[in-house]
């Protein structure tokens, strides 16, 4: 879900981009980002899920599963400050990794520009801006 709303996002910042730098084929250009996108965030969830399985593994060895009947709930796992820490990694690191690797393309092959900090996530207090005005015009 998260994801999907970061997504949503990174569709209109390519969009606003692409269009301010007059860039041919602006909707490929969006399109090619949101894919990119859920193309990154899958591989990063799977890369949690593989890491997560590993560490269940390693407490009770390859018959962990078969031996507890543990399943994807990981009720245990979850418990507790660290649980916590552990929840919101597993949530959040997918989407912001990916969230910085388009913002990085997005420099590089939109707009051209050097790399700092200040260019890599430009645009966005514009878009957030252009957002927030388009649903005061709703009311």
């Amino acid at each position: 879900m998260i994801s999907g709303m970061i997504m949503i996002f990174v569709a209109i910042w390519i969009y606003q981009t692409a269009a301010k730098a007059k860039v041919g084929n602006v909707l490929l250009w969006v399109a090619g980002g949101a894919i990119a996108f859920f193309a990154l965030v899958f591989l990063f969830q799977t890369i949690n899920i593989n890491i997560l399985e590993s560490f269940r593994s390693s407490e009770g060895g390859a018959a962990y599963e078969a031996l507890n009947g543990a399943d994807r709930k990981n009720e245990g796992d979850f418990t507790g400050f660290g649980g916590i820490v552990k929840s919101l990694y597993e949530e959040l690191s997918p989407s912001i990794i990916s969230f910085v690797i388009i913002a990085f393309l997005r420099l590089k092959f939109i707009t051209k520009e050097a790399l700092s900090v200040n260019s890599l996530f430009s645009g966005l207090k514009e878009m957030f801006a252009g957002v927030k005005n388009s649903f005061k015009s709703l009311q």
